[in-house]
């Protein structure tokens, strides 16, 4: 059991000896959980970064290794609520979307549709693309880094930045309408 003095913590170079030590280990730990090794660094990272921010207040009175490996399990735990909340967060907006939009008929639902062509005919390109491969090809971000030959978390910030152009663009609350009606816009 390595017992780390709190203090130790606050020295960049002990922080990056643990770092280096324990990374490895609980990235794999995590993915184990997972099943996703980029979102397990993504995990680990996080944590690792939360402790060096906190790293003046933190006391650990287990192992280090104990502290870490607890440490990652909640960020996992968490993670999975963040992500079942806004899956259900979706699912009841494109409910909500789709019973609207069937109210209005088919004419409005083909102007909308001519509408949300045009918004995503106007993102950057690489935006455009990123936003493509994942709404409509439905590839994970992993993938759609590897095929643009780009980071995960570039995928992300392409992805994000389309989502908020489509929304300012178009004048209804439409950014709902393309997670429902893919099929509609290829």
């Amino acid at each position: 059991m390595t017992r780390i003095p709190d203090s130790s913590l606050k020295t960049a170079a002990t922080f990056e000896k643990l770092f280096k030590r324990y990374y490895a280990w609980l990235c794999h730990y995590v993915t184990k959980l997972s099943g996703d090794p980029d979102l397990a660094e993504d995990l680990v990272q996080e944590v690792f970064i939360k402790l060096w921010e906190s790293r003046y207040y933190i006391t650990v009175r287990t192992s280090f290794k104990h502290y870490l490996f607890k440490a990652c399990h909640r960020r996992f735990l968490q993670y999975v609520r963040e992500e079942k909340k806004e899956n259900n967060l979706l699912n009841t907006l494109k409910w909500e979307t789709l019973y609207d939009l069937q109210a209005e008929g088919p004419q409005h639902m083909s102007v909308k549709i001519q509408a949300v062509r045009q918004a995503i005919d106007q993102l950057p390109p690489k935006c455009k693309e990123a936003f493509l491969l994942s709404r409509y090809n439905q590839l994970k971000y992993r993938e759609i880094a590897e095929e643009m030959g780009i980071s995960i978390k570039t995928v992300e910030i392409h992805i994000s930045k389309a989502l908020v152009l489509l929304k300012q663009n178009i004048s209804f609350p439409l950014y709902l309408f393309i997670l429902i009606f893919q099929e509609f816009l290829n």
